[in-house]
């Protein structure tokens, strides 16, 4: 899976924590809240998005992650698309293949277009999912694939996973809808560490996830700032928000080099670090 331009393009993500060498990005050139399609953004439907500050914002952290080493890939800004900013969602790499999300609501369909539209350009193969999946519900642990159950993804698409993924065990992750995605109350930071929110899963579940990682608990508060939407960029390095501080003095305590960076813009539309980024390589 190559194409030859100016640099060599490859896909492969075979964790959440492996050192991040590209990604997906778009700027939120055009980013509003025009219909309330989580519960962060009921509280900021009224005061909306300011764009002019959520570009600085972005931009800073498109300059960080550059200055980390990551090649940033960034996909043209579209004004019927205002969501855009989440890449996360449109697609997933898993191994060497990108699979191209089915996104769920009417108003954030037809951002993929302009994933397939790069990857066809840059001749990459990618695989179409054809039953209701979102990147965000899609975390990657070797050779584990770990899989929300939610409004944004279907059991079918789980189903038609583990059909497509030889030599995976994908494992299904019911949790309460009103938190959108997965990745906004588990996430995968390194092979022993997870960040939770446990109000998010039933007993049993969150049971599951404390057998395979040691959890670090997310507050009521700070699950709301997304404290769990963390990015990892490899070499314990990892994004989080300035105001998340019992996340971040857990994740320093742990170890981890935590680069802050003010997302307060961004974040009143339900999605951070982890949600703004797609990527494409790790190593």
């Amino acid at each position: 899976m190559e194409a030859h331009i100016k640099n060599e393009i490859i896909t492969k993500c075979d964790t959440e924590y492996d050192q991040l060498r590209r990604v997906i990005l778009c700027q939120p050139k055009f980013m509003a809240i025009e219909e309330a399609i989580n519960e962060v953004q009921k509280k900021y439907e009224t005061e909306n998005i300011n764009q002019h500050q959520a570009m600085k914002q972005h931009d800073q952290f498109e300059k960080l992650l550059k200055e980390h080493g990551v090649e940033v890939i960034k996909l043209p800004a579209c004004p019927e698309y205002p969501e855009q900013v989440f890449t996360r969602d449109i697609g997933f790499t898993i191994g060497e293949t990108v699979f191209i999300a089915e996104l769920a609501t009417d108003i954030r369909k037809g951002e993929e277009t302009k994933l397939k539209e790069w990857l066809t350009a840059e001749d990459i193969p990618y695989q179409a999912t054809t039953s209701r999946v979102e990147g965000g519900d899609v975390i990657v642990d070797g050779d584990t694939v770990f899989v929300g159950i939610s409004s944004r993804t279907s059991e079918e698409a789980v189903r038609q996973l583990e059909q497509n993924l030889t030599g995976y065990e994908v494992k299904k992750i019911p949790f309460d809808e009103k938190y959108l995605h997965l990745d906004c109350v588990f996430n995968i930071i390194s092979s022993e560490l997870a960040l939770i929110f446990p109000p998010a899963f039933d007993p049993q579940i969150a049971e599951e996830l404390a057998a395979s990682y040691e959890l670090i608990e997310v507050s009521v508060e700070e699950q709301f700032t997304m404290g769990t939407n963390v990015l990892s960029i490899g070499n314990g390095k990892v994004f989080s928000l300035p105001q998340n501080k019992e996340v971040n003095a857990a994740l320093r305590k742990q170890g981890f080099d935590v680069i802050e960076i003010d997302f307060s813009e961004i974040i009143k539309s339900g999605g951070s670090f982890r949600c703004c980024s797609m990527p494409v390589e790790r190593k």
